[in-house]
């Protein structure tokens, strides 16, 4: 019978050395765990490379292991294990999901798993911070050094006088391995003060002591009386209360929402810098750290101050050393500057079509003019504001300007109190204007201001403006003040985060930045409930005068800033297409600087509706002279377009007639998209006359226009009628063509009809063959039965005959046995008889012996014929 062919399975090949004999990486390419956990015992920092032969990751992170090895071997063990083969103990005992993975043990804590980037740089940093968890602050220079760094600290205080580990030491150090197990970012740093006066500094008396700096909030103590003092509840307690002002974002290049969770939070300021993690001075990423620091510093925190001090920041936040009279000449917009209470109104338009605004900050001034005590007032109140708002609208009247060239500025005296009164600055912004211009050219450059007096007369440095506006009012020397405590005084707090353009400039090529610069610095702030992308221009240095500038700008009311719109590199402008692709760069050229009428289709390159009436625009574009109209579209989904010309439906059709442009029409909705629905609705408001009176000339310049138009067009209707009588012929060609294809039809169903009654009479034939088939295979089965049985019988005589011929041989030979004996005994008689005759009669009893012995034998021999 046959045997079925068994499945061959090729093994796997032996796995070989990852990682070069001479690199300071011990490779088990065998995957042997055990012996990776015995090398550890001795060890007190290991770090564990797990990885797959085949993974690209681990291929690119290979050079990058080698490399932090060879600066730290001495120090740290590398052990790098393959955790694919199916044979070795790490493949059984662990299940990855990704390669390669890296682990750190500081003696018997971890595993430490590390989950940034797989670069040397980033590592080795990691690693260094896991050798060295705390810092050891030894004087108050390294204090105010730990305190100004943006990233949270939390600091520990213990006296090793008594004892060479003092009570709760351990547990604080185990706390900050447990922050670099929770955040692979490593954004809480801790240290430890072992001197009584460092740490009377900032208000730890007791050893055992811990202390979370935030800089803009209070300050906190563990609380030991709530909260166990566990390595744990340490770490928990300082990732619940730390002070984010700068974020990192590193994304791990797969699928992932961190961006998007993040953007989600509100608007936000990205800020790409090279960065790297080992070097000990980081300038820009202080300068930074400056700007997020007095941005969110709204209360004038002392612990702010004087880290922004300890920062570099020797010039006074409120102006600048190089004006020596500088206290003397603004004392009280100094301190008014602190705390700003100030409303924005908007007044309305002085006529129905007007675009324009009369735009007002109405802000309160405590204690000027006569100054009998010092007064604080660190937040607004609301009565006084409503009274401000009363006081100024009986004078609205004085600030209802059609068009206002400078911001005026007036004192209003306060109801209420001699000691206080209200300053109201006043301007007019065209909302359309703004939208086009840009940062450079804008009105929010400082203008020459005018003061009219109502009540109250002052000069300049007594007027304090909205924050939003105040770089508008305020000499320069003073405007670098605006961004204290922006984000608690504006609507559009921003979350500034940072990224190392090293790792991640692609994404700032996404969002704006230039392909072709050689310095990787980028700043944009990005508002996802807007629907707002601006870019800070590349030209300027990314300094922190630029971010705050940046920052302001972007805070105000009506925003200066430009908005960034995405543009198609990919499109080339070719003079023989009769279709003028528009990009976002060459929209406003295009469309509104074009002395041509023009005609815009809105696409997108996944609208199937959008692609089957490209013909019809082609053929429109060529019926209409290309002296006077363009027809253009813009593919929406790779270009960005001012918010006043955006739209949700496609194809959109809008027409922009010459000399009106911003008179354009939308095609109707409602009618079909066709040639002659096209070229009545061009007709109809390319027509139409414009708002200035037309002469002789220019109705004669019209009629010959016209008359170009009906003789362009007549051309056209004859080519279309050409066209329209080859159609007619290729129709009637068509026709017969269909009329023989029908005939051809008939025949082949007639044919299938054929081939069917076959194809049933086949398979009649088929189930009678197979019946027939199964009655035959039946009989046969049986016979074969029948002969199994005959054999099995035959074999069984045969058994048996041989049996019986051996017993017939075994009787034979018993017989002849008998026949010898009886011979034998015959011949014994013969001879006693003759001894009887010649012997004596002495020998009697001899011979009555001998009888005896003569019968005993013949006794045995009858027994055993019986027993046989």
């Amino acid at each position: 019978s046959c045997s079925r062919a068994k499945d061959v399975t090729m093994p796997a090949k032996l796995p070989v050395n990852f990682f070069s004999t001479r690199s300071p990486v011990i490779d088990l390419f065998r995957g042997q765990l055990d012996y990776a956990d015995h090398l550890r015992q001795d060890s007190e920092i290991v770090l564990y490379f797990f990885y797959a032969p085949w993974c690209g990751q681990s291929i690119a992170a290979r050079e990058e292991i080698e490399r932090v090895a060879s600066r730290l071997s001495d120090q740290v063990l590398f052990v790098a294990v393959n955790c694919w083969w199916n044979q070795g103990k790490c493949r059984k005992q662990k299940h990855f999901f990704y390669f390669p993975v890296i682990h750190l043990y500081h003696r018997s804590f971890g595993p430490i798993e590390y989950k940034g980037p797989m670069s040397a740089v980033y590592i080795e940093k990691f690693v260094r911070r896991v050798m060295t968890p705390l810092l050891y602050i030894s004087s108050r220079s390294k204090l105010l050094d730990f305190l100004s760094n943006y990233e949270p600290g939390v600091l520990g205080y213990f006296e090793f006088n008594a004892s060479p580990q003092p009570p709760g030491y351990l547990t604080f150090f185990r706390s900050a391995l447990h922050s670099l197990k929770k955040d692979y970012l490593g954004t809480i740093r801790f240290g430890v003060i072992t001197d009584k006066h460092v740490a009377e500094e900032i208000s730890l008396v007791h050893s055992g002591s811990v202390y979370l700096h935030r800089h803009v909030n209070t300050s906190l103590i563990y609380p030991n009386d709530i909260m166990n003092y566990t390595a744990e509840n340490i770490c928990k307690w300082a990732l619940e209360n730390r002070e984010m002002l700068v974020r990192w974002l590193r994304p791990h290049g797969g699928k992932s929402l961190l961006l998007n969770n993040e953007l989600k939070k509100g608007p936000a300021l990205l800020i790409f810098i090279p960065y790297n993690p080992l070097a000990e001075i980081h300038p820009l990423l202080d300068e930074i750290t400056k700007v997020a620091l007095e941005y969110h510093n709204c209360n004038k925190s002392q612990a702010a101050e004087a880290d922004l001090q300890h920062l570099g920041d020797t010039d006074s936040p409120a102006f600048d050393s190089s004006v020596p009279d500088a206290h003397m000449k603004l004392p009280e917009t100094i301190s008014i500057a602190k705390y700003p209470c100030c409303n924005t109104v908007v007044l309305p338009q002085w006529h129905s079509i007007s675009r324009t605004h009369n735009v007002c900050e109405l802000c309160i001034n405590q204690t000027l003019g006569i100054k009998p005590n010092k007064v604080h007032v660190p937040h607004c109140n609301f009565l006084e504001i409503e009274a401000a708002l009363d006081s100024f609208y009986l004078q609205e009247h004085t600030f209802f300007q059609v068009v206002s060239s400078t911001i005026e500025c007036s004192n209003l005296l306060s109801f209420y109190s001699p000691f206080s009164y209200y300053t109201a600055c006043c301007r007019t912004v065209n909302r359309h204007f703004l939208s086009f211009i840009s940062s450079e050219k804008t009105i929010f450059q400082t203008p020459k201001v005018a003061f009219s007096s109502h009540g109250k007369k002052d000069n300049t440095q007594h007027s304090i403006p909205h924050i939003e506006d105040r770089n508008c009012f305020i000499p320069d020397h003073i405007s670098g003040t605006n961004i204290t405590g922006l984000s608690c005084r504006t609507n559009k707090t921003l979350n500034v985060y940072l990224l190392d353009s090293n790792l991640f400039w692609i994404y700032a090529e996404r969002l704006g930045a230039s392909r072709s610069t050689h310095l990787k610095e980028f700043a944009t702030i990005v508002d996802l409930k807007e629907e707002v992308h601006y870019v800070l221009d590349q030209n300027q240095s990314l300094v922190g005068s630029t971010l705050e500038d940046f920052i302001k700008n972007f805070s105000v009311v009506y925003s200066p800033l430009k908005r960034h719109l995405v543009d198609d590199p990919s499109v080339r402008f070719h003079e023989q297409h009769v279709i003028t692709e528009v990009t976002t760069s060459t929209f406003h050229h295009t469309v509104f600087l074009s002395e041509k009428n023009v005609l815009l289709i809105y696409y997108a390159q996944w609208c199937g509706f959008c692609a089957s009436l490209n013909h019809i625009f082609i053929q429109l574009a060529r019926l209409l002279p290309p002296d006077n109209f363009i027809v253009a579209r813009i593919d929406i989904t790779r270009n960005d377009l001012p918010w006043e010309f955006m739209t949700d439906h496609l194809p959109t059709i809008l027409f922009f007639p010459h000399r009106r442009k911003e008179q354009s029409v939308k095609f109707p909705e409602d009618f079909s998209v066709n040639l002659p629905n096209l070229l009545k609705f061009i007709l109809h408001h390319s027509s139409l006359s414009s708002s200035e009176p037309c002469t002789k000339e220019c109705l004669h310049k019209e009629t010959v226009l016209q008359q170009g138009h009906i003789s362009h067009l007549e051309r056209e209707i004859q080519k279309l009628r050409s066209e329209i009588n080859a159609l007619h012929q290729a129709h009637d060609q068509l026709e017969a063509q269909l009329s023989e294809a029908r005939r051809e039809e008939h025949r082949l169903q007639q044919q299938k009809h054929t081939l069917e009654k076959q194809h049933k009479s086949l398979q009649l034939h088929s189930k009678q063959l197979q019946a027939t088939y199964n009655r035959k295979n039946q009989e046969l089965l049986e016979m074969a039965e029948k002969l199994q049985q005959l054999a099995d019988a035959s074999e069984n005589l045969l058994k048996e005959n041989a049996i019986l011929r051996i017993l017939v041989a075994s009787r034979e030979e018993k017989l002849q046995s008998k026949d010898e004996t009886k011979e034998s005994l015959q011949s014994e008689q013969t001879l006693s008889e003759d001894n009887d005759i010649s012997g004596s009669t002495a020998t009697a009893p001899l011979e009555d012996k001998r009888i005896d012995n003569t019968n005993t034998v013949e006794t045995e021999h009858s027994s055993g014929n019986r027993t046989e």
